[in-house]
């Protein structure tokens, strides 16, 4: 939510000052947004497969918009089901929690595993290779973000020389002077708006989201890993800790 609030703003800022200096439609260029929209698509897709151009506005979508679980949240969680688990000293019992897990689709696998009478080692092997695909996925669609705020500029500076050359070549036409001086603006505040209001913090909020759920799918792997071992919760409490910040950090059975 703070994402597009901040998008919507930033973007109303821009929007307002410019309906405020009159004449609006002077920021409107067909020439320069086709270069530098569909430009910076193109060339950014350069350094993708059709594969990876596909799946990646839907990753973007997700990281955005399944917001990033509390570590600290997801550690008690665990905690919780370890706990009963030992309590029971039965891990049978973890059937009636599964499929409540699916919103943490690695832990639901992992405790699955369990059940089926995998071995730990193969628990949190599991956990790992699957943490580690879907945080490969996502850094390709921080990768495109990135890439696309880099490149949006760049292609802004294209149509400027553009812009330029077309005026230059109508000196002795003062009439298209106007039109293409505008190109040779428009394009850059085109590519400034596009890297710095859009990619590069939609990038920095993706690979933030990234970096959180890779260390609640560390914990997902550890907890289940702790679990088949039938070790005490404790224990595992002890464990969590050392990979959470010092401020994330939890006391589930107290002191």
């Amino acid at each position: 939510m703070s994402t597009i609030i901040g998008m919507l703003a930033a973007f109303a800022l821009v929007i307002g000052a410019i309906i405020l200096g009159g004449t609006p439609l002077r920021y409107v260029n067909m020439e320069g947004i086709m270069i530098v929209v569909l430009g910076t698509f193109a060339v950014t897709s350069i350094s993708f497969t059709f594969r990876e151009m596909a799946d990646i506005p839907s990753q973007i979508f997700r990281l955005l918009r399944q917001g990033q679980k509390d570590p600290s949240e997801e550690a008690i969680k665990v905690l919780r089901i370890a706990n009963d688990v030992r309590k029971k000293n039965d891990l049978m019992s973890l059937e009636k929690v599964i499929p409540k897990l699916k919103d943490t689709p690695i832990f639901q696998n992992a405790l699955q595993l369990v059940v089926d009478g995998s071995s730990a080692e193969d628990v949190e092997q599991m956990a790992r290779r699957e943490a580690s695909t879907l945080s490969q996925k996502h850094m390709r669609a921080v990768d495109f973000l990135r890439r696309a705020g880099d490149v949006a500029p760049a292609m802004g500076l294209i149509g400027t020389l553009i812009g330029l050359v077309k005026m230059l070549g109508s000196l002795d036409s003062p009439d298209q002077i106007g039109p293409a001086m505008a190109v040779a603006l428009l394009t850059t505040f085109y590519g400034a708006i596009l890297a710095h209001l859009v990619f590069i913090p939609l990038a920095a909020k993706a690979e933030n989201c990234t970096s959180e759920e890779a260390l609640v799918n560390t914990l997902y792997g550890m907890a289940a890993t702790s679990i088949r071992r039938q070790e005490n919760p404790r224990r595992l409490e002890l464990l969590l800790n050392t990979v959470l910040p010092p401020a994330k950090r939890v006391t589930f059975f107290g002191k």
